[in-house]
């Protein structure tokens, strides 16, 4: 089993405190986001892998030799200000926390991901290509891998549409990034793919690959009797089964562009409700929930 941590939030960044009393305790509860009195109980022990899905890794630093768990990070690393992305750490931090983390986890266990990537009169083009070469080479040395994106029609994308003012890509457009993405990372003895889009930009240098591919998980943990991570809906996408942790609704990070937030009242509420030391990430264990050790 790979846990997660998480597509749904960002628990380093957030919850790392909780997230190490579960490791610690050898468990961690998971509501079932559809049907909530459902709770799959994960003991650590039966996990094989663990992939930390973050803005913002300095708060997980301090534990990382605890864990003794082969590691894999993704870490975002976007050119957006406060407008877009209000709390997250200043990415100079963020840069320096991400080479600490290679030297701890490996150049092979730790990607950057440049995603969503949208466009509009502040973030045109020209800022991304000249925002992505910046990028390679601060990292250069540390990184191997970047993973880009370009932003989905999510329901908070289409709330904040005021603010975002997203425009639509170009054919132009997807070449420029295609090329001069592809010579920024090869510059920098880097590759660079995109996350499970029909733009795969592969005519332009990028490499096909998948996030967490099996040939990747294999190397994590010695096993290929990993499903394919079907649950995502995605015909582009062929990552291995990851098992998420984390829950909807409880990112402070309160980017614009965000899939996993889509109500920032229930946000504060989820997280005046998050206790560390809890099973759970948000609220505590009822009496009649149904309790079912999740093997996989």
């Amino acid at each position: 089993m790979i846990l997660n941590v998480s597509g749904r939030t960002d628990i380093v960044a957030f919850y790392s405190e909780w997230f190490m009393n579960r490791y610690k305790e050898g468990f961690v509860d998971v509501r079932n986001p559809f049907y909530p009195k459902k709770v799959s109980r994960i003991e650590f022990k039966d996990v094989d892998a663990i992939v930390f899905c973050t803005k913002n890794p300095i708060p997980i630093l301090k534990y990382l030799s605890i864990i003794n768990k082969p590691i894999l990070f993704h870490i975002t690393l976007t050119p957006y200000k406060k407008d877009i992305e209000p709390n997250v750490p200043p990415k100079g931090d963020i840069i320096e926390a991400i080479k600490k983390i290679s030297k701890i986890v490996g150049i092979n266990n730790i990607y950057v991901r440049y995603d969503p990537i949208f466009l509009n009169d502040r973030y045109n083009l020209h800022y991304h290509i000249k925002a992505f070469d910046n990028m390679c080479k601060k990292l250069n040395g540390y990184v191997k891998h970047i993973i880009i994106s370009f932003i989905d029609d999510y329901k908070n994308v289409r709330n904040n549409n005021n603010i975002l003012k997203i425009k639509k890509f170009t054919s132009e457009d997807y070449k420029q990034i295609g090329i001069n993405f592809s010579k920024s990372a090869k510059e920098n003895n880097m590759t660079v793919q995109t996350c499970s889009e029909e733009e795969n930009l592969v005519e332009y240098g990028f490499i096909k690959e998948d996030c967490v591919s099996h040939t990747l998980a294999f190397k994590l943990t010695g096993k290929t009797n990993f499903k394919k991570w079907t649950s995502r809906n995605n015909k582009n996408c062929n990552c291995v089964s990851m098992v998420d942790i984390g829950v909807y609704n409880s990112c402070k990070h309160f980017c614009k562009y965000c899939y996993a937030n889509y109500k920032e009242k229930k946000v504060i509420c989820n997280f005046n409700n998050h206790n560390p030391k809890s099973s759970l990430l948000i609220g505590e264990l009822e009496s009649d929930d149904e309790i079912v050790l999740r093997k996989e």
